[in-house]
């Protein structure tokens, strides 16, 4: 598995030069920062020697403060070319974070929970900003000091170098008492986290419900209950390694309570000579606290690494295959489907993932790297089961059966959101795979049920659909898309900002915004995924005669359950069960007596009542 210097260096491109400048520099700021103890040695010889004359004491003091002022300014270089490196890290991050979810299929980024996928890309990552920009330089730096300072003092004498090292041993000792548990507690942590913020998203989203319920109290109980939990997770955990790190801090900076008794043995039967004894004990002052601050740093690298875990895990999410060109271009837009078979693949919340990950072997977690992980390894549920169908080109067809059958799944395979187990979808002959999402997409407009208008004006949400439409040409489609009428009446007309995720207006205004931009995409194959479903009849009635016109000649398909919305469709296709149970026109399946029959009589006794 690689360490979280490798994952850096992966990451910084061509930032890579600075870090390598960066610990250079650092390696000169520790020389610069060893050598004044060596100075100040010497200058404690000159004394014990009974040196009088002043020039050598003052040349020697000169010397250390230009040492002193070079530490500081090789320090401040090498922060500065890290934090350089890190910020570039950190972009190329969430760049390919982002670079990954655009190549994923639909389901995969659906079934991640998206304040996770948020959570990662925004603050996680965020949070390793200090660790990367110090653990470089820093960390080698601190690494430096001690292995130079003790190899001075084995050069001196090689007892008090062991003897100094004792404090450091049961520090050590300490330490690793610390990290007893540490993987389930920090796993624990991470898992009781992920319910708080999920409960916090789920209290604050449905607080409209909560509140017309009267649930808020019980709810409200759930949140306390859950941010409670999280806090012990911390706290406990902090309080078992509490008496380790207390000891650890008190004895392993305490150099002097072994150094100085055993010296002063070794001075006493003249082992040790004082100007050596003295030195020695100037040095290991400065020996044990570089070590605590590599110490100090184990967290952070700890916490780090978990960090790159969650998003190694999100880089090996299986994506769709596509090729960088396309290998077949349709020759007309009839589609097809052949015994097609699709699965759900849950992914798994990548921070979830990663602690799990962060216990594997170091074997098991590269072969996690390889790609193996996240959506690839959850149980496959199986909810198409060898649909074969085909769609004539210009014809309007509808999809119709009980929830949860299928037909949406259908759509969005058509649409090429997913891709399919086994079997295979064509476009005018040529497979999916076959294209590139680009070329791919220049075919199909795609309007779901749940519409996503970003943050922006009404017009810009429509002009979405063809990035050259003029203004003009962008009202003109909301005219034929009958939008016209309600965009006016809004505050600033088409200027009127949606909100965040259309937030601003209606579902059904959102509904109709959403077909007048996939109208002015002006693609062949059309799917409307209860397109409908959140407007009213009037606004429905006056919506599809707008849609049927502007979709005059196109591939037309539809998915509603009002079934008397596509009685007159070409080809009417009834989905049960993953399965293509029946198909024909209208009076065709009523003919034949079977599920679709049955609906329609269900449909009509309902409207009629009604």
């Amino acid at each position: 598995m690689k360490s979280i210097i490798g994952w850096v260096m992966d990451f910084s491109s061509t930032h890579r030069g600075y870090y390598v400048a960066s610990v250079l520099l650092a390696i000169c700021g520790v020389i610069c920062s060893v050598i004044p103890f060596v100075l100040i040695g010497n200058i404690i010889r000159m004394l014990l020697a009974g040196e009088r004359e002043w020039n050598g004491y003052l040349r020697l003091i000169i010397v250390i403060a230009a040492l002193w002022i070079l530490r500081v300014l090789f320090h401040s270089c090498s922060t500065t070319l890290s934090h350089k490196a890190t910020f570039q890290v950190l972009a190329n991050i969430r760049r390919r974070l982002l670079e990954k979810l655009a190549h994923l299929p639909l389901g995969t980024v659906l079934d991640t929970p998206s304040g996770s996928l948020k959570n990662v890309i925004v603050e996680r990552v965020d949070s390793i900003e200090t660790t990367l920009a110090h653990i470089v330089p820093e960390f080698t730096s601190n690494l430096l000091v001690p292995v130079f300072v003790l190899v001075y003092l084995l050069v001196l004498d090689w007892r008090m170098a062991l003897i100094a090292l004792i404090p450091l041993v049961i520090g050590l000792a300490c330490y690793m008492g610390m990290m007893i548990g540490y993987e389930a507690s920090w796993k624990n942590c991470i898992e009781k986290t992920k319910i708080l913020n999920d409960t916090a998203v789920e209290y604050i989203n449905g607080i409209e419900v909560i509140k017309a319920f009267g649930k808020a109290e019980s709810k409200y109980e759930r949140f306390q209950i859950a941010a409670r939990e999280s806090a012990e997770s911390f706290v406990g955990w902090m309080r078992r390694s509490n008496v380790f790190f207390t000891i650890a801090m008190v004895v392993t900076p305490s150099t002097m309570l072994t150094v100085l008794p055993v010296g002063g043995l070794l001075v006493r039967g003249g082992s040790l000579a004082i100007p050596d004894f003295i030195q020695i004990i100037i040095l290991t002052v400065g020996l044990i606290q570089p070590f605590i601050t590599v110490m100090g740093y184990s967290d952070d690298l700890a916490k780090a690494m978990v960090v790159i875990g969650e998003v190694t895990t999100i880089l090996g999410y299986e994506e769709m295959e596509r090729p960088a060109t396309s290998r077949e271009l349709p020759q007309g837009f009839d589609i097809a489907l052949k015994d097609v078979r699709f699965s759900y693949r849950k992914a798994m919340d990548p921070q979830t993932d990663a602690a799990a990950r962060n216990m594997k072997t170091n074997a098991e977690a590269e072969n996690d790297a390889g790609g193996k992980s996240g959506a690839k390894g959850a149980a496959d549920t199986e909810v198409l089961h060898g649909i074969t169908m085909h769609i004539k080109e210009g014809t309007v067809n509808a999809l119709v059966g009980p929830s949860g059958s299928g037909k949406s799944t259908i759509a969005k395979l058509i649409a090429s959101l997913w891709d399919v187990d086994d079997g295979a979808i064509t476009l005018g002959g040529a497979d999916l795979r076959d294209m590139t999402p680009d070329d791919y997409n220049r075919y199909i407009a795609y309007v779901s049920q749940d519409n996503y208008l970003f943050d922006l004006s009404v017009r810009e949400n429509i002009r979405m659909g063809n990035p050259d439409a003029t203004d003009s040409e962008v009202e003109e489609i909301a005219k034929k898309s009958g939008c016209h009428d309600f965009i006016m009446r809004l505050e600033n007309g088409y200027d009127t900002v949606c909100g965040g995720a259309g937030g601003h207006l209606s579902g059904g205004e959102r509904q109709r915004i959403a077909i007048a931009r996939a109208m002015l995409k002006n693609a062949p194959v059309v799917i409307l995924d209860e397109a409908t479903a959140y407007t009213d009849p009037e606004n429905e009635a006056v919506i599809q005669q707008s849609v049927a016109k502007l979709v005059d000649g196109k591939t037309l398909i539809v998915i509603a359950h009002r079934l008397s919305t596509i009685a007159d469709a070409d080809r009417i296709f009834v989905i049960h069960d993953g399965k293509l149970e029946d198909e024909g026109t209208h009076e065709e399946l009523l003919a034949h007596d079977g599920l679709y029959r049955r609906m329609w009589e269900a449909h009509i006794s309902v409207r009629d009542a009604a």
